[in-house]
């Protein structure tokens, strides 16, 4: 099965699905996921996964954003069992989420009875607007201009609301945007011996690697084939460990 478009949402649906995986990515790479995050998508969909991402556009209520997308899934999920696209069975549901994504799959446990057997939350960052988008930072500061919920506020709702226990935090040894840190000490203190916490190598774009195609002239090699087979290693390298880390999370007998 290819991708398919359904209420809205991004769907890539493998022969015998194992498990359902609902994506909610990066801020201003989240109105194509099947897109931008295509490899990623595609390798858990091969390993049993049944992908619904959903795309949104950014604003500032992320509580609303988080509302319509938690929503659109959901009447998605329906269709699919409607159609027999998924099977009769139980099938797990986990949410995935990269950079804004992990905040609004926090929020959406927290304003949701959601039934989730964990998610997994890679990049997670919290700025204020003024720190996330640069042009708020030029507004005088007599404007309040900030995110609903804003930092402190998401924090205090993970904590007194949030209700999926199992949860595995992905952080990228060369993201300088990453708040993981702070996330983890939440989440281990509401559900200890539940939170995984994995640091890797890679960056907070290393979700968004794509398969580079650099075509090698046979009878030459030249500097610019050396560079560009060495960048497609590193994408390659650092998106191969964060699937690895993923998969054994997502099911450790198997994997």
């Amino acid at each position: 099965m290819n991708w398919q478009e359904i209420s809205g949402n991004w769907v890539y649906i493998p022969r015998q699905p194992r498990a359902v995986v609902h994506f909610l990515g990066g801020a201003f790479v989240a109105a194509a996921p099947q897109i931008t995050y295509r490899l990623l998508l595609e390798d858990l969909a091969k390993q049993g996964y049944a992908i619904i991402a959903t795309p949104f556009v950014n604003t500032f209520d992320h509580r609303s954003i988080a509302s319509k997308v938690y929503n659109s899934s959901e009447d998605t999920l329906e269709l699919l069992q409607d159609r027999r696209y998924l099977p009769d069975r139980y099938l797990p549901i986990y949410g995935v989420g990269h950079s804004m994504g992990c905040k609004l799959h926090l929020t959406i446990g927290s304003m949701y009875d959601v039934k989730r057997e964990g998610n997994i939350l890679i990049s997670f960052n919290n700025f204020s607007a003024r720190d996330a988008v640069p042009l708020v930072g030029q507004i005088p500061q007599e404007f309040n201009v900030e995110f609903t919920p804003n930092p402190q506020e998401t924090l205090e709702l993970i904590k007194d609301y949030y209700d999926v226990p199992r949860n595995l935090i992905i952080k990228f040894k060369n993201d300088t945007i990453d708040q993981s840190y702070t996330l983890g000490q939440t989440l281990t203190k509401i559900f200890p011996g539940m939170v995984s916490t994995q640091i890797i190598d890679g960056s907070h774009l290393t979700p968004l690697g794509q398969d580079l195609q650099w075509q090698l002239n046979p009878q030459i090699f030249t500097p610019f084939d050396a560079i560009g087979q060495w960048i497609k290693q590193e994408v390659h390298r650092d998106l191969h460990q964060l699937k690895r880390e993923m998969l054994l999370w997502l099911d450790p007998v198997v994997n």
